[in-house]
């Protein structure tokens, strides 16, 4: 069994979901990946992770509804000094995800048919969002 660390980034335009699972896919392959786990942290205290529907691009879509109406960016929140996007994307990451594990088979991360690993970006300005990775199994 060995192990092997990186770092993904994935570039958002603002709020919204950011599918990264070919990149993933790319780092596996490149360190040799076989059978095993990975774990995906993000790096962030205003986006998550999400393992979401892939095949229809308006589920992301009502989910971002359901985290506005969540968490609204109107609250009066005392936490105000970086602007009005800032403490409800903290609620946001605070109520779903900031890390994944994925099982992984003969290389690739064992996600259903229809599922998709995302980077949740919870503010309205583009980032740069580091994903911490961490693959433990075989390699080959």
């Amino acid at each position: 069994m060995q192990q092997r660390t990186g770092i993904l980034t994935v570039q958002t335009r603002g709020e919204g979901f950011y599918e990264f699972g070919r990149e993933l896919g790319r780092w596996l392959s490149d360190i040799g990946a076989n059978e095993g786990l990975v774990t995906l942290f993000v790096r962030h205290t205003s986006a998550s992770l999400a393992i979401q529907e892939n095949a229809d691009a308006a589920v992301c879509a009502d989910l971002l509804d359901a985290l506005r109406r969540l968490a609204p960016r109107d609250f009066p929140y005392r936490h105000d000094i970086e602007g009005p996007d800032d403490m409800p994307s903290h609620i946001r990451a605070m109520l779903t995800q900031v890390s994944v594990q994925i099982p992984v088979v003969a290389g690739t991360p064992l996600l259903g048919t229809w599922q998709g690993i995302f980077v949740v970006e919870h503010r309205d300005a583009p980032h740069a969002r580091e994903v911490a990775v961490h693959f433990i199994g075989e390699l080959e």
